[in-house]
């Protein structure tokens, strides 16, 4: 029951760390009007948290790679705390920017050690289910946590939402300390990958980068998608897409016993699924249920897809299991970014249609480089990876 309780802790803080990104999309009008900014402004609040989390994550967590889990989430669920209250005390722009700043630092160091914090918690053969959990944490924060957020900013003013988010980490900064193993980071069956291979951690890699931007291009302008190419009503895009999260959440779920099962079947179905979904979003998006379906189906993919990668990493990262995960958050934050960029270029000159073939189109090549670890050799589990190097420790005097 304690592993439990540390667990449902994790997932509650990729709760609060998702909500707390995405919260300035939903707060963009009130935060400008009470700050005398722009909305583009505060749009910049979600660019730079981004970027700081993209070139952040790799560098941080080679500096505290020594801090014992327990110590370590404790401290950031602490910075996350403070950094937020103090979000709802600034009265300028750069002020709150800088706050922003530090909530990002702390979201890249968490979600760089969450995963073999949590993986640690239970036996090998259940990573997939245990990963899936923590990962499901930020998937509802997408259903729940945002939308509650907006409302409350709406009925009591923007502060009171980052307020509520703080408040919130106190109640997980409590599980997590008190329930949280202490071990050293290096110790464990999470600690380092089962299969360490370079080759196919770069490979990942530069898969979680292509189906993320494929994933976010298509996503960042669904609601322009719904109403001028399915022709739906603008008062039906927060049920496609609460329709949309609530299949995310489905999906990570799901994932999780078959990532125990084979970790590359998962990554490639998914990947597959979500480039189907696209395609038949680019050709029958114009019918309304067509479209709705496809929205979910393609949440539902790349939810799962997450979940995957959460259960390779712990596989075949080449070392330190942290320092792999820190390097696969970085990629999937340059998808975010990458796909996010390419959208805004190709919306004005081509049309919102566009963006969704080019998510179909970037999800084909992923799908394609996937398939190519079936044609990596694999490695005698009693021979080292000549990619890396000797990582035993010297039996020195």
């Amino acid at each position: 029951m304690r592993a439990v309780g540390a667990l449902i802790g994790l997932a509650g803080g990729t709760f609060l760390y998702t909500t707390a990104e995405a919260l300035p999309v939903g707060l963009l009008l009130p935060m400008a009007a009470d700050l005398d900014v722009s909305p583009s402004q505060v749009g910049m609040l979600v660019t730079v948290y981004g970027a700081v989390v993209m070139i952040a994550s790799v560098p941080l967590t080679a500096a505290v790679r020594g801090v014992p889990r327990r110590r370590l989430l404790s401290l950031l669920l602490a910075g996350f705390v403070v950094s937020n209250a103090v979000t709802v005390l600034t009265g300028t722009l750069a002020l709150l920017l800088a706050a922003r700043v530090a909530t990002a630092a702390t979201h890249a160091l968490f979600w760089a050690v969450v995963v073999p914090a949590a993986a640690e918690l239970f036996r090998p053969e259940l990573r997939g289910r245990v990963v899936a959990v923590v990962f499901a944490g930020g998937n509802i924060a997408l259903v729940l946590g945002v939308p509650a957020g907006t409302w409350l900013g709406s009925q009591a003013g923007w502060r009171a939402s980052f307020l509520a988010v703080s408040g919130l980490g106190v109640v997980v900064l409590a599980v997590v300390a008190a329930l949280l193993p202490s071990a050293r980071p290096e110790q464990g069956h999470a600690a380092r990958g089962t299969a360490p291979d370079s080759r196919r951690f770069r490979l990942l890699v530069a898969v979680a980068v292509l189906t993320t931007a494929g994933a976010i291009v298509a996503y960042t302008f669904v609601a322009l998608f719904i109403t001028e190419i399915s022709g739906l009503p603008a008062a039906s895009v927060g049920a496609v897409l609460l329709a949309r999260g609530i299949a995310s959440v489905l999906g990570v779920l799901a994932a999780g016993p078959l990532v125990d099962r084979n970790p590359w079947l998962v990554l490639i179905a998914t990947v597959a699924l979500q480039s189907v979904a696209l395609l038949g979003l680019y050709f029958f998006g114009h019918h309304p249920a067509a479209a709705v379906t496809l929205i979910a189906v393609a949440g539902l993919a790349f939810a799962a897809f997450t979940a995957g990668l959460g259960g390779l990493v712990l596989r075949v990262a080449p070392g330190r299991s942290d320092l792999a995960a820190a390097a696969l958050s970085a990629a999937v934050n340059v998808g975010i970014t990458a796909g996010a960029f390419a959208g805004g270029l190709l919306l004005p000159s081509l049309g919102v249609h566009i963006t969704v073939l080019a998510g179909a189109v970037l999800s084909l090549v992923a799908l394609t480089l996937a398939l190519g670890e079936r044609r990596l050799p694999h490695l005698s589990p009693h021979l080292p990876d000549p990619h890396l190097p000797d990582l035993a420790p010297a039996n020195r005097p």
